[in-house]
């Protein structure tokens, strides 16, 4: 069963709270419910999110302040930020929010439809991402191992050669030098193996 995707919703109010929760429900995904900027920043440190939904006027520090704090973060730098907050905002919140980093800045009473449609998008890109990296690993971890094994079977020849030199100490020079050629040889191939494995 695939892992689902945490949501991080950020308000100081419990009933916007409760409304986000009955809207995005049905995404069947992990929601996550905090009542300050503090909080988010706290639940980031833990946690990995799909997308924040965060309220811009909250007491303390607000959606703008916590969103700079999110966005200069290395490991919460690209989590995608939807701003909410009510209609009669300032009008130079929407480009505020914006500059602070936000992917979508949403005026309330939103339709409950649209926000879940974009959240839905967010979800989607975010699960597909975790997949790619996902499978880059899987691949990284046996390209290791071939490469691992390819280096255990030319360090088990060459110890198998030098074992040979070793002992041909007392045979004619003509037979030890053919010996010491066809180990050669053999490493030699070997290594060009290992170089075409790993180009």
């Amino acid at each position: 069963m695939p892992q689902k995707a945490r949501i991080l919703l950020v308000d100081d109010r419990a009933e916007n709270l409760i409304a986000l929760e009955a809207i995005l429900s049905s995404l069947n995904q992990e929601l996550i419910q905090v009542r300050s900027g503090e909080a988010a920043l706290k639940a980031l440190l833990s946690d990995e999110f799909a997308v924040i939904l965060l309220d811009v006027v909250m007491p303390g520090m607000d959606g703008f302040e916590t969103a700079a704090h999110i966005k200069n973060r290395a490991r919460t730098h690209d989590v995608p930020i939807i701003f909410l907050t009510a209609a009669g905002a300032e009008p130079d919140h929407a480009f505020r929010g914006y500059a602070a980093g936000a992917v979508d800045y949403i005026a309330k009473p939103f339709d409950p439809w649209v926000l879940r449609a974009k959240v839905a998008v967010f979800v989607d890109l975010y699960t597909k991402n975790r997949q790619l990296r996902e499978q880059s690993e899987l691949l990284r971890q046996q390209a290791e191992g071939s490469t691992g094994g390819l280096l255990a079977e030319l360090s088990r020849r060459l110890s198998a050669i030098e074992a040979s030199a070793a002992g041909l100490a007392s045979v004619p020079t003509v037979k030890t030098d053919a010996a010491l050629a066809d180990g050669l040889a053999q490493l030699d191939r070997s290594i060009g193996r290992l170089r075409d494995t790993l180009d």
